[in-house]
């Protein structure tokens, strides 16, 4: 086989992906997103096609550019016909060399793309124990922000389905009337049954997270993702060393470019956790950084998909097996869409499985 995969051709197009339901967080609501599909193209006989997605998520990825398009649409032109290395490592250091870091969500497009077309156009993004069905992650299940009414109607529905790690978006209703709902869930399952995680998305003021976290801590909370805004890095600090409850850093992560500002933050925040999204983070090989930097200062760590359709949840999810699993990951977004792509994805009891054997990827746009 050559070491090179040459005269590669790429393209992309826009997909709108359709919420069944209201999505909130404390950034408002969505009920859809813009996704946009890439291809990376071999033309010897027979095509092989890799697929991959750039999905910037609105008033919060840093490449989330009023001429987005644009953009993406002169990295297409400028490396059409380029000669790809096929060994997995050497694509993604190809890809860093080409698409910068602060365009994280075009970078993972063309990663993802590319592995898939030097595995054979088949979806296998890493050649995992997953990708071969005999491998499952387990996974939060999400609870997304909304009436108090219907918050609860979606504890009681993951519940019943087995999750054993339930992750609530929090920031928007009351905060009383989301430490009722957390009592709730308390109230049927004990720290023992179920893990419970928040999110604030940076909802809470300096001033006031201490005393929200005390009372959070009262019900056993696993740990709440960015209780501050991003950017209040001596707040976050503080709040981590209280040690009232473990933090997990996650929009504090967006825009630090480069190993070493990478491992400033870290150094100077001391999270108990950080959460990786390849889409907003740099793409794969800027999330193994983080991976590294973390496990070397002792900084626990998971991976959440960013609203990607099934083909960008598929590679983080590949991505994702590549490391020992032990703590639920935050991989349940692919049942959030109407017209989301048919595949092999599969998620039951709290985890997430593919099944290569039971549904056949159908990407139709």
């Amino acid at each position: 086989m050559s070491e090179y995969l040459h005269d590669i051709q790429f393209s992309f197009q826009p997909y709108v992906l359709k919420f069944k339901f209201e999505a909130g967080t404390s950034r408002g609501v969505m009920t859809e997103k813009t996704s946009y599909l890439f291809q990376a193209i071999e033309n010897e006989k027979p095509i092989v096609i890799g697929w991959g997605e750039a999905g910037p998520l609105p008033k919060l990825s840093v490449d989330d550019l009023p001429d987005f398009g644009s953009v993406m649409a002169n990295y297409v032109e400028k490396l059409s016909g380029s000669s790809i290395p096929c060994d997995p490592n050497s694509v993604l250091d190809w890809c860093s060399t080409q698409i910068p870091e602060n365009l994280p969500s075009i970078r993972f497009a063309f990663e993802t793309a590319l592995l898939d077309l030097v595995n054979g156009g088949k979806r296998k993004i890493f050649d995992t124990g997953f990708f071969h069905g005999k491998m499952a992650i387990p996974i939060n299940g999400l609870i997304w922000m909304g009436k108090k009414e219907m918050m609860l109607d979606q504890i009681e529905k993951k519940l019943s389905e087995g999750y054993y790690c339930i992750k609530m978006k929090i920031g928007a209703i009351g905060f009383s009337e989301e430490l009722e709902l957390i009592a709730h869930i308390r109230s049927r399952f004990g720290a023992d049954k179920i893990v419970l995680r928040v999110d604030a998305n940076g909802a809470f003021s300096p001033e006031e997270a201490s005393e929200k976290l005390r009372k959070l801590a009262d019900w056993d909370i696993h740990s709440i993702e960015q209780p501050i805004r991003q950017g209040q890095v001596e707040a976050m600090a503080e709040l981590c060393r209280s040690r009232i409850l473990p933090i997990a850093l996650d929009e504090e992560l967006i825009g630090v470019i480069g190993k070493s500002a990478k491992r400033n933050l870290l150094e100077r925040i001391n999270p108990q956790y950080i959460i990786l999204k390849p889409t907003l983070h740099g793409g794969i090989k800027s999330c193994q950084e983080w991976i590294q930097l973390a496990e070397e200062l002792g900084i626990g760590w998971w991976m959440t998909s960013a609203l990607e359709s099934n083909i960008g949840l598929n590679a983080v999810a590949q991505f994702t097996s590549t490391y020992p699993i032990n703590i639920p990951q935050g991989l349940g977004t692919g049942q959030l869409y109407h017209n989301n792509f048919a595949s092999p994805l599969t998620i039951a009891k709290g985890y997430l499985h593919y099944m290569p054997s039971t549904t056949a990827w159908d990407i139709k746009v």
